[in-house]
């Protein structure tokens, strides 16, 4: 039991999704590299693996969410998040990224330029592509522009209670920043909402560290870290209630609650394995130049260009030696019909 508590200690959760998604209430547990390929399925796009995890229904497969918004909160195992959200465990907690998801979207949705924006307040990494450089372009981004934001007036300073919190706290301040990211970003998209309205859908990742900093720093039994995960909780509900109300309740809004990283024993030990395999097969890790289905194309566009040749020889003969007295039934006609006359 304490094994299994130990793998399984960290928590997937969906705070709001549509009717057309259906998550069943049950508590199977979820691989931590796999999490992408559940976003990718409830948007409708295919993986490359199955996935066998009874989490994730059919669903409708004519009505597909217009967005995806994954937060990824690091420090803490579980959230208390309301009782009509639905979490499931994570087994092996590796770190991913949404770039599989995001990279379907601009294969079948390049004309329409969705909204991809995937953002680390804490390390500063942001990536806009899309719509989200001209929607999100206002957007604090670096650690500087965070907390100046913060000390503004229409910040979430003026409204939040801090509680044990600190405002000359570096790391207090830290994670307070990342919960006015997620105030600023519902604020810009409620401003652009025919962004919300088009058929192209759009992606939003999040990672947020504050909450890790704030239990390193005053520790996971202190009064801040409880104060914080309490904010934190409330802040994300209100994130997920105004994602989900701009796109007109056809958003799914979803919580990876990670207390620390593993890292990726087995996919190591599997590269060096191919590694090993390709040396002996191939010593000089050339790629194919054509792969299984070369010979078959090949072949068809052989012989349709043989055949239509040939085509294109014979009727330019027939129409070279035609006599038109008797072959054309123009010419015909005419002879008759000047006859007539």
């Amino acid at each position: 039991v304490c094994f299994f508590l130990g793998v399984c200690g960290d928590e997937f959760s969906i705070l709001r999704s549509p009717q057309s998604v259906v998550f069943r209430d049950g508590s199977w547990p979820i691989p931590g590299e796999r999490i992408p390929d559940v976003a990718a399925l409830s948007m409708g796009f295919s993986v490359e693996d199955d996935l066998s995890w009874p989490g994730l229904a059919v669903g409708d497969l004519f009505h597909r969410p217009r967005a995806t918004v994954l937060v990824t909160v690091k420090g803490v195992d579980k959230l208390t998040l309301p009782v009509k959200g639905i979490s499931y465990p994570i087994e092996n907690a590796v770190p991913f990224s949404l770039d599989s998801v995001a990279n379907a979207i601009h294969t079948l949705f390049s004309e329409e330029t969705p909204v991809v924006l995937q953002l680390a307040p804490s390390e500063e990494r942001v990536y806009m592509v899309g719509k989200a450089n001209s929607v999100f372009e206002d957007l604090s981004v670096t650690l500087r522009q965070l907390r100046n934001r913060l000390f503004q007036d229409n910040s979430i300073l003026s409204s939040l209670p801090l509680n044990s919190l600190s405002r000359n706290n570096e790391v207090d301040l830290l994670f307070l920043s990342e919960l006015q990211v997620l105030h600023d970003i519902a604020s810009l998209l409620s401003r652009h909402k025919h962004l919300a309205k088009d058929h192209s859908p759009d992606l939003y990742s999040l990672e947020l560290a504050g909450l890790e900093e704030v239990g390193k720093r005053y520790g996971e039994d202190s009064q801040q870290f409880k104060d914080a995960s309490q904010i934190l909780v409330d802040s994300l509900q209100k994130f997920a209630d105004e994602m989900f109300n701009l796109y007109s309740g056809n958003a799914v809004v979803e919580v990876v609650a990670v207390k620390a990283f593993n890292s990726p024993l087995t996919r190591k030990t599997r590269s060096i394995l191919q590694s090993s395999q390709s040396e002996t097969d191939n010593p000089y890790n050339l790629a194919y130049p054509y792969n299984y289905n070369y010979s078959v194309i090949f072949n068809i566009i052989l012989w349709m260009m043989i055949g239509l040749a040939l085509a294109v020889i014979v009727i330019c003969y027939n129409l070279w030696n035609m006599d038109p007295g008797y072959d054309s039934i123009i010419y015909r006609m005419t002879n008759q019909k000047i006859r007539m006359d």
